[in-house]
């Protein structure tokens, strides 16, 4: 089973702050504890502009193509495998969003398919130039909606979905991209809502009858949302029996506490997604007690789990995104690109790291191996 990371935020954590990671007290780096310990991949987002017009950063890692080249230069020492994400919008991409980019928001439908397969194709070509080990690639982020509204969006509630058809045109695109520069690598589809077998049997099915060919149904689990072990893993296993896909966690968490962090600016504590006074009203399930061991009881259950039921990967997501002064998901441009207005702008995620506030690893870091 390939065991990775997302550390796409990594190099915009160390530009702002210069986050020093400790274990035991001890300055460590962190890449080589995750490399002894069995690490292989890394996952890597890609967004196509994410920055305003005077060329400002989005913030969230400012996950452009050149932030990709300098990441894995970085990382080349470790000699890590890469799974590139794209995400084909200027910024997050999840069920709840899926923004058309900048420069595509008034192409036609055909010329957005063009647009699709050039952007894929031409990134691609610029990383194997660089040496990247490719091996996989993911066309579209958590698109269980569809990717590139309005074309791609999926109408949901509608028997049978006409709308498949338009989004399995776009992946097709964007497969085709991969094919040409890299085509060994496996390709991945990827999903939320871990635990509804219908929604995935829906999917590969829809997929399959418009002729999208790909080798990997990959999905986030996130327990708190997406409900308990049983449930998800009887998913993966539906997946595999039913279409002889192979299965990939392609983004995993958990929180290690439910308080706030302060920064100094900071004039209130702000929330975190999982938070104390959220908890009560939309957790689905909590495995472990959420607490620094609680975490690290997750993570070994989890990945033992993931290993009897044949999983091919996991991939922990953010696991070094530290607050700190200036680290936020989203700049106030960004934000007017995806049209919120009222949305805290700091690291929400902070409480799911593998390392505490101050940089100190938690327990979670030994399970990861």
């Amino acid at each position: 089973m390939i065991l990775g990371i997302d550390v796409s935020t990594y190099l915009e954590q160390q530009r702002l702050t210069h986050q020093v990671y400790r274990k035991d007290g001890k300055i460590i780096d962190p890449f080589e504890i995750f490399k002894s310990q069995g690490v292989t991949h890394i996952r890597t987002r890609i967004w196509n502009n994410p920055h305003n017009e005077k060329g400002e950063d989005y913030l969230g890692g400012t996950c452009d193509l050149d932030n990709f080249i300098n990441l894995y230069r970085h990382l080349k020492k470790y000699d890590f495998k890469y799974l590139v994400d794209f995400h084909y919008s200027d910024f997050w991409t999840d069920p709840s969003k899926q923004f058309m980019p900048k420069a595509w928001k008034d192409l036609t439908f055909e010329e957005l398919l063009d647009a699709v397969y050039l952007f894929t194709r031409d990134s691609l070509k610029r990383i194997k130039d660089e040496g990247v080990d490719v091996t996989h690639v993911q066309i579209g982020n958590e698109i269980t909606h569809g990717m590139l509204w309005p074309h791609g969006e999926l109408r949901y509630k509608e028997e049978r979905r006409p709308s498949f058809r338009k989004l399995s045109a776009l992946l097709k695109s964007g497969i085709n991209g991969v094919k040409e520069v890299y085509p060994n690598a496996e390709i991945i589809i990827h999903l939320e809502q871990s635990y509804d077998q219908a929604c995935y049997d829906e999917f590969i099915y829809e997929l399959r009858e418009n002729g999208v060919q790909f080798d990997i149904m990959g999905s986030s689990y996130y327990p708190f949302w997406h409900h308990g072990f049983d449930e998800y893993f009887a998913n993966q296993d539906m997946i595999k029996n039913k279409y002889h896909l192979k299965t990939m966690t392609c983004e995993v968490g958990y929180p290690f506490t439910l308080k706030d962090y302060h920064l100094k600016n900071d004039d209130k504590a702000k929330h975190l997604v999982i938070n104390e006074d959220n908890l009560k009203d939309f957790i689905h399930y909590l495995p472990s007690p959420i607490s620094k061991a609680g975490q690290a009881s997750f993570m070994k259950e989890f990945l033992a789990l993931a290993r009897k039921h044949g999983l091919d990967a996991v991939y922990y997501w953010e696991p070094l995104w530290v607050p700190g002064e200036g680290i936020c998901w989203a700049s106030e441009d960004a934000q007017k690109y995806q049209n919120l207005k009222v949305k805290d702008s700091r690291n929400e995620w902070a409480n799911q790291c593998m390392f505490d506030y101050d940089g100190e690893a938690n327990p979670i870091l030994d399970e990861y191996k």
